[in-house]
């Protein structure tokens, strides 16, 4: 029993004895009045009625400190110990006198358990169950990698309230201009359409946690909806570029883009010729190149490129300015094989169209959610690629004959 407890009992139980003589005496004045008078005034059994709740009260507090005291000995008694504690508690110290200038050795056994951080906890008076040894936690959540997000940027933006999107795309023309005589009749040309729907498309994924988790780690939420945001993004930029239009997936650029075709074969071509003989097949196709799309492996091969001296044709190790080549941009993806490439004039051939920007809900309607304390983390978008002019991009290998 701690000092406490013990002199708050001395304290009560003093209290009680002068409660309960005060009972004793209210019990005989109100039995000689009543005896006397035949009733008893107000004020005294007020009196009475006030002495023997406090009687009451007194006895509870101290039938609770004695139960506090028995709760706090057994405790004591089934705390673990250090083995300072296991020492000063044995028999063989206790029967020593280690008074004045005592030497020697005291031998104390233990269990067979070997002590180890998985069974040391600190001893009484501290706090109980917390490792001599514990670990340092590095606050927060350590995160995978991010991949940068590029295609997106590349396209024009657009937004519809529509399930899909149409448009009419020009399929034939016979140019039949010519000059004429007067009074003759002019040349007939001709135009032919095709009107063309592209579907809007969701891209969705759910996680489940439980209220619980929720409550007692609030970053864990906010962390969900960064990943979960990611990941569709992760799923945004392989669709654009390889989309196959089968099922649910939108239809990419590259399955649309024109096979690589150079006008001319240069000699001992490169890499760097043949992105060149790219923009050329854009421009003949009346369109203007406004950047590359390469892996980053594929880039990282064209800036390192040499000429017979040593010297770096693309590279600069120095430089502020961004990847470029031939005047473009040139965005370094994952979302791109290796050894392919893509040009074309992106912001003027293909355009995105939002319908729904990135949504996170969080909800515990569902049936089977409710009964088990679980939250459902929705995270959705939906949208549309509508790529108008696909002569307008060129693909194919970076290195020739690969």
């Amino acid at each position: 029993m701690s000092d406490v407890i013990s002199e708050k009992i001395g304290e009560l139980g003093t209290s009680l004895v002068a409660i309960r003589e005060q009972v004793g005496n209210l019990a005989t004045d109100f039995t000689e009045k009543l005896a006397k008078n035949g009733e008893v005034s107000a004020e005294l059994t007020g009196k009475v009625d006030k002495a023997l709740s406090e009687l009451g009260d007194t006895v509870t507090r101290i039938r609770e400190l004695e139960k506090a005291a028995d709760r706090q000995k057994e405790s004591v008694e089934h705390e673990p110990r250090d083995i300072g504690d296991i020492v000063v508690n044995s028999e063989k110290f206790k029967s020593t006198d280690v008074s004045g200038g005592w030497r020697g050795a005291i031998r104390v056994g233990f269990e067979r358990a070997d002590i180890t951080s998985a069974n040391t906890t600190v001893g009484a008076g501290r706090s109980a169950g917390t490792s001599l040894v514990p670990g340092a936690r590095v606050p927060g959540i350590v995160a995978p990698p991010n991949r940068q997000f590029t295609i997106r940027d590349l396209l024009a933006p657009g937004r519809t309230s529509a399930s899909s999107i149409e448009y009419v795309k020009e399929t034939g023309f016979t140019n039949a201009a010519a000059p004429v005589a007067e009074g003759t009749t002019k040349p007939k040309s001709d135009l032919t359409f095709d009107l063309v729907t592209t579907p809007v498309r969701t891209i969705a994924h759910i996680f489940k946690a439980s209220r619980q988790i929720l409550e007692d780690a609030p970053a864990l939420a906010s962390y969900i909806n960064a990943r979960g945001t990611y990941g569709l993004k992760y799923v945004e930029e392989q669709q654009l570029l390889n989309g196959d239009n089968t099922g649910q997936n939108l239809n990419g650029i590259l399955p649309q883009a024109t096979a690589f075709a150079p006008a001319f074969t240069p000699a001992d071509e490169t890499a760097i010729d043949r992105l060149r003989l790219a923009v050329l097949q854009v421009i003949l196709a009346e369109y203007p190149a406004s950047g590359f799309v390469l892996h980053p492996t594929d880039w990282a091969k064209v800036e390192l490129t040499k000429d017979n001296e040593g010297r770096y044709i693309v590279g600069n190790a120095m430089s502020p300015i961004g990847p470029s080549l031939w005047g473009l941009p040139v965005v370094q993806t994952q979302a791109m094989a290796v050894g392919e490439f893509l040009t074309g004039a992106f912001n003027l051939a293909a355009q995105i169209f939002d319908r729904m920007d990135i949504e996170v809900l969080l909800s515990s309607e569902n049936v089977d959610d409710f009964e088990k304390n679980m939250f459902t983390i929705r995270v959705e978008e939906r949208l549309a690629l509508a790529v108008y002019r696909p002569q307008a991009f060129v693909a194919g290998d970076i290195e020739a004959g690969s």
